[in-house]
């Protein structure tokens, strides 16, 4: 199935993936203009009346960038909603989401029925998080418009399958979008990622280490100097399992290689005093591929230019 038609022409097919707390207007405009998706989560929006006015600034801007600049190519933005008992602003900030006619919205967690039926009243499109088989097919029940998965090696929230078997068993029965995620930050990882049968990439870690991103300047460092083997899969922090820098687990007093057991808990994604995500660092193994912090402009290029190379090599 193809590409829908406002995805059918990026520079490249890739979404910057929702950075919790660090995706902002500023990162997602500098995306968008540069001709990939770009994403934040709703929740970054702090007060929630603050989510009307990013919407109101992300639509004005880059309608001014196309205005200004006709020859660019300009990508659709998209909003991550949260869809569980712990998000409290998940109906206020659905509402906001059709109210501004967001051309994406991508849920992760629970299956997004709700989202669903709104986001297709004004024939937006849902993408849908899933670590495995299960979970993909909850969602495509729910009516999702595409997959994300989150592979083995993906920042944050992130599974453990192997991204050629998940892909695999995915398209087994299903044959609508694939956008996948895990520890990919070159051209070439997209190049990849569609010969393995997804349609399109998705890449958050490398752009926390971008000059527009609000990310700590430590923590941007932090991904330059770090390599697959600093990254630190484990369920203490926020109670579902994601990767995370060991340097910040160290300058959080915590030895990674003896963490504590993890209680039971409810998730907490509203509070921003949360420790997790502000001190504790989430990061994909993709920062074996980062060598420096530079403008999403620059970094975006040189994806285009990998993926334009190593295409043409392999295709010839």
């Amino acid at each position: 199935m193809p590409l829908p038609a406002a995805l059918a022409n990026l520079r490249i097919p890739l979404i910057g993936a929702p950075l919790f707390i660090i995706a902002q207007p500023e990162l997602v405009i500098a995306q968008c203009s540069a001709g990939i998706v770009g994403a934040f989560p709703a929740l970054n929006a702090r007060p929630a009346e603050m989510l009307d006015e990013w919407l109101t600034h992300i639509k004005a801007s880059l309608a001014k960038i196309k205005k200004d600049h006709p020859e660019k190519v300009i990508a659709p933005f998209a909003v991550n909603q949260i869809v569980h008992a712990s998000n409290e602003r998940l109906q206020g900030d659905l509402q906001l989401c059709v109210k501004h006619e967001v051309p994406i919205v991508i849920t992760s967690l629970r299956p997004p029925g709700e989202v669903v039926e709104a986001v297709h009243s004004y024939k937006g499109l849902v993408f849908h998080d899933v670590i495995s088989v299960r979970h993909a097919k909850k969602a495509i029940e729910m009516g999702v418009d595409g997959l994300i998965l989150v592979c083995a090696g993906a920042g944050g929230h992130a599974g453990l399958m192997s991204p050629f078997a998940l892909i695999t068993e995915v398209r087994k029965f299903w044959d609508g979008p694939l956008i996948l995620s895990g520890a990919m930050s070159k051209g070439e990882h997209i190049f990849a990622a569609q010969a393995m049968g997804a349609d399109m990439a998705y890449m958050g870690t490398r752009f926390i280490a971008s000059k527009e991103a609000i990310a700590p300047d430590a923590y941007k460092q932090s991904l330059v100097d770090s390599q697959a083997t600093d990254i630190v899969y484990t369920n203490l922090f926020s109670g579902v399992h994601g990767n995370y820098l060991r340097s910040s687990i160290i300058a959080a007093g915590l030895d990674p290689e003896h963490l504590p057991q993890p209680e039971e808990r409810a998730m907490n994604f509203s509070s921003p005093s949360a420790k997790v995500w502000r001190d504790i660092w989430g990061a994909g193994q993709s920062v074996s591929g980062i060598e420096s912090v530079e403008t999403v402009q620059v970094i975006v290029d040189r994806l285009v230019d990998e993926y334009t190379q190593i295409k043409a090599k392999l295709c010839s």
